[in-house]
């Protein structure tokens, strides 16, 4: 090999990288518009054999980011790659459930060790120091004076009866539905999966978490009356290009997410970025609850699965212990009230 061919190889090696490094965003920003542009010239998604985008597959959303942004980050929308490393380090250490550095209080309440939570390890990919990107600050709007009154109506009527029976119990603890599956679907302690299926017509969204299947119509029928009210409200969906719309209705007041009424519309936005990333993006939309519309979103990082099953159900253990918990402690309240009274 000549020395002319090999200096060649050198000076293209060298215009590739600096165009490469011309091209890299500026670290602890989000990408340019350029960049986005760019990035979409280069890739495309897959398609389905009817045409459409290829969302299929097994994708997680576990992540340390938290939805809202904390305080000691207020006015920091992007951590730099080295900032990003020692906040991951950080929250690893204090939601470590193997420590055993506190008050006897606070290690029961640590749960499970830490073997059993799957809370992820890193960041969002973007780098972003919270799920939600409007309002700029990272927090959920505060909430309307209608939506306090109706929050603190709800606290009222459960205070003091929590352990009555079954049905005063938390959905999730019921294993009826979970907060975080949605919709809107959001990281939580573990089985941050979900697997998306596409058929023509519809596609099919199932989460690991307590294993609710959304089935979502994209052949543009109406919305069920406002008469029927589900768990999961009332889905459907269209293209808009290469993202898929999935616009939900018909919620119930028996879960309401974070504050909002069954009247919440909630837009959710689905697109495949790369090979291995899916941006999940959602609007809730309630003015009867938040001052404002609010928006959040995640990238979902491609995972091979596989998603098992979540074998919740009402009967078990921590549902009759925790009842029959308190059984006993209203019995020991009422001996003691007892002893008092007599003498």
């Amino acid at each position: 090999m000549n020395r002319g061919f090999v200096a060649s190889i050198g000076a293209l090696a060298v215009v590739i990288a600096v165009v490469l490094m011309w091209a890299q965003p500026v670290v602890g920003q989000a990408p340019s518009s350029t960049s986005k542009a760019t990035a979409a010239k280069t890739w495309s998604p897959p398609r389905t054999p009817d045409g459409q985008p290829d969302l299929q597959g097994i994708w997680t959303n576990a992540t340390i980011t938290p939805l809202e942004r904390p305080a000691e980050l207020a006015g920091k929308e992007f951590f730099t790659e080295a900032e990003a490393a020692e906040y991951a380090k950080d929250v690893i250490a204090r939601t470590n459930a193997d420590r055993r550095d506190g008050t006897p209080e606070a290690d029961v309440g640590r749960a499970y060790n830490n073997f059993w939570w799957d809370r992820g390890t890193n960041v969002v990919k973007t780098r972003r120091t919270s799920l939600i990107v409007d309002p700029p600050d990272g927090k959920i709007p505060p909430l309307t004076p209608e939506g306090q009154k109706r929050q603190t109506e709800r606290i009222a009527r459960n205070k003091g009866h929590e352990f009555d029976g079954p049905e005063n119990r938390p959905l999730g603890e019921r294993c009826v539905i979970w907060a975080s599956t949605g919709p809107p679907t959001l990281p939580t302690a573990y089985n941050n999966n979900l697997q998306i299926v596409q058929t023509p017509g519809y596609v099919m969204v199932l989460i690991e978490m307590i294993h609710d299947a959304r089935v979502i119509p994209l052949d543009g029928r109406p919305h069920l009356p406002q008469s029927v009210r589900q768990w999961k409200g009332d889905s459907r969906g269209r293209w808009e290009g290469d993202t898929l719309v999935v616009e939900t209705t018909n919620f119930t007041d028996k879960n309401p997410f974070r504050g909002a009424s069954q009247n919440m519309r909630l837009i959710e936005r689905f697109r495949r970025a790369d090979a291995d990333t899916l941006m999940y993006q959602f609007t809730v939309d309630d003015e009867t609850s938040f001052t404002k519309a609010w928006t959040a979103e995640i990238p979902l990082n491609k995972t091979t699965g596989p998603i098992f099953e979540y074998a919740c159900h009402e009967g078990n253990y921590a549902m009759s212990g925790g009842l029959g918990g308190a059984r006993v402690e209203e019995k020991k309240a009422a001996e003691e009230a007892a002893t008092k009274g007599s003498r």
